[in-house]
């Protein structure tokens, strides 16, 4: 059985992108210092070796963080960061159920972020982690 969605209308974001929905992963922005994201890992999430696909694991790991660091000047979330560099470290096997990336700032300044990540499964067990650099896009340079 399916776990539950978390609710609409509630401080999360669905199928706002292309990846996203393609992947199903569900953005939570309801705590301003840590950027989540929520996906219920099926058959199409999995490996040939039955474990999560290391590039789902850092696609959810990648959107933490660069949500993350939205939150840091949007409450909504939605304030356009991107990837200057990103290390991903596996450390165990993802599984069928729900796995959570959380995001944390550890440092940087008014365009730079440091953040680094987690993926748990939903039993505790760390799947993995990463850090990175994210630049916040300023306003100008959206087209």
């Amino acid at each position: 059985m399916p776990l539950p969605q978390p609710e609409e209308n509630a401080g999360f974001i669905h199928d706002e992108t292309g990846t996203q929905r393609l992947v199903g992963y569900v953005v939570d922005v309801r705590d301003a210092a840590h950027g989540r994201c929520y996906l219920d890992v099926t058959d199409d999430h999995l490996n040939r070796h039955g474990a999560l696909h290391g590039g789902i694991a850092v696609t959810l790991l990648d959107n933490a963080s660069g949500t993350t660091g939205s939150l840091t000047v949007d409450a909504t979330g939605k304030a356009p960061f991107l990837t200057v560099s990103m290390n991903t470290q596996f450390v165990g096997s993802g599984k069928r159920g729900r796995m959570t990336a959380t995001g944390t700032v550890t440092g940087g300044g008014r365009s730079l972020l440091f953040i680094a990540a987690e993926l748990r499964h939903e039993d505790g067990t760390l799947v993995a982690t990463s850090t990175g650099v994210f630049k916040r896009v300023p306003q100008d340079k959206l087209s």
